[in-house]
């Protein structure tokens, strides 16, 4: 196992996530005890010493069943994560109620590391508001050593990420966003990186391979891919570029089985970032594979100069492009959730006006229709 260093402590560069914990017959809600214990077991004994929890995961069960298990090896062989659960509002009026039954549900008397969970749209005002107290109070468990580090977790887009920071950058000491090859651009992910720089803030990954939804690669990939590094996996492909970001410090993975757990600590067994030219291989790769799937929007916003509904068409573009990458997911209804109906796409009147003044010939008004289609049947 390869190691990170992070304010005196040595971090397994590959982190366990455990939002996709084995479960019985399907149901996500029941976890496979015995078949986390043995995972467990054999990430300890190869070097993992970093878990990652939340309230949500698996129904609320996954602080219960890692506290369970990971109470039977000595508290200072491993680190712990969890999350304050800001993705649902409701939960700000309860903060010093939620944090106590963490502990309680993980069997810990502090965290190692604990994030604001799921900064976005839909809750950044929330986070700031300093009536709720979320900060101050998390910044007092902190000086009485029951959070040793504090972090935050994003979904948001650049402009949310730069907005907590400027209120909060002094605060947390790391962030953990969704940073894979795709995302890359797909997410603005380098951007992203780009400000945690700025700020001096290193960078934890969540869903290097979204959700496994980035491999199997399509055989023309892998031949161009195989031709570089005949020996690598599809799997490896994706993590040797995050070894690529030098503020990339904890990789977390939400491994499903033994199987992948195995074979993910062993590519992790070497350190064996991108050269230049094989990282300009993979993100041309990961060109083809989004110009297949999304519409080609520069952001050159000519087109809202026509709208007469004053729609933001580039960010409702950006958030099909999303959703159509993701076959769904909840970032696209997430964005929206936070915009009003109004200037949704459902209120896109088909006139057409923005097509005549774009430059890449997107037919948008056929973008709207669908996208709010696909809108009106999550609701």
């Amino acid at each position: 196992m390869i190691y990170r260093s992070f304010q005196g402590m040595e971090l397994s560069n590959l982190g366990l996530g455990c939002m996709r914990l084995p479960v019985v017959n399907g149901d996500n809600k029941e976890i496979d005890r015995e078949a986390v214990k043995e995972m467990v077991a054999y990430a300890m004994a190869h070097g993992i010493n970093y878990y990652d929890t939340a309230w949500s995961y698996h129904g609320g069960n996954s602080e219960i069943v890692i506290g369970e298990t990971l109470s039977d090896y000595p508290r200072e062989s491993f680190y712990l994560a969890s999350k304050f659960p800001g993705f649902d509002v409701s939960f700000f009026t309860r903060v010093e109620e939620t944090f106590e039954k963490q502990l309680e549900k993980c069997q810990v008397d502090y965290f190692d590391f604990y994030l604001f969970h799921n900064v976005n749209e839909m809750n950044v005002d929330s986070y700031l508001n300093p009536e709720y107290g979320v900060r101050d109070y998390l910044m007092e468990q902190k000086k009485n050593g029951r959070i040793r580090h504090l972090g935050f977790s994003c979904h948001g887009r650049y402009e949310v990420l730069k907005r907590f920071l400027e209120a909060y950058g002094e605060d947390v000491e790391f962030c953990q966003l969704q940073v894979n090859f795709l995302d890359w651009k797909l997410q603005k992910a380098k951007e992203k990186v780009d400000l945690l720089r700025e700020y001096g803030i290193p960078l934890w990954v969540m869903e290097p391979l979204r959700g496994g939804k980035l491999i199997p690669f399509e055989v023309e990939y892998e031949e161009k891919l195989r031709a570089l590094r005949p020996e690598e996996t599809d799997v490896g492909w994706c993590f040797r570029f995050l070894q690529t970001i030098p503020e990339a410090t904890v990789i977390l993975s939400g491994m499903s089985d033994l199987q992948q757990l195995k074979e993910n600590i062993a590519t992790f067994e070497t350190d064996a970032p991108l050269d230049e030219n094989e990282w300009a291989v993979l993100t041309g790769i990961a060109d083809d594979m989004l110009s297949k799937k999304t519409l080609p929007c520069t952001g050159c916003r000519y087109c809202t100069d026509y709208c007469p509904m004053e729609l933001d068409i580039p960010l409702l573009i950006s958030l099909y492009n999303e959703q159509t990458v993701s076959g769904g997911g909840f970032i696209a209804p997430m964005v929206l959730r936070s915009l009003p109906e109004e200037k949704w796409p459902t209120a896109c009147l088909g006139c057409r006006s923005c097509e005549q003044v774009c430059p890449q010939g997107i037919k948008i008004s056929e973008a709207m229709s669908d996208f709010g289609s696909r809108v009106k049947k999550k609701q």
